[in-house]
């Protein structure tokens, strides 16, 4: 399953989701309580300037509800094969 999470409203999530065809699930995290609990708000630097914000950030789950991996940092470009390959591996080690 994959489900993604944003601070932005559910209806910015709904343009996004229609506008790049998405097949999962986005849920909505205004007010930041999930980000927080999962240590991902972040100081950064925009155009010169410190400021917080949400470091995009994968974590991924295995089916005993255990965390397998967390890829921090993470850019759009290639990042789902990158997942894609460590599931592969992790499938491999745990059959």
């Amino acid at each position: 399953m994959v489900l993604g999470i944003s601070a932005d409203t559910p209806s910015a999530q709904l343009k996004f989701k229609l506008q790049h065809d998405l097949p999962y699930t986005l849920l909505a995290d205004q007010d930041k309580k999930v980000a927080n609990k999962f240590g991902v708000i972040k100081e950064k630097n925009m155009y010169g300037k410190k400021v917080w914000g949400i470091e995009r950030t994968t974590f991924l789950i295995g089916p005993d509800q255990k965390l397998i991996h967390i890829f921090p940092k993470v850019t759009p470009e290639g990042h789902a094969e990158e997942v894609l390959a460590l599931l592969k591996e992790w499938n491999k080690a745990h059959k």
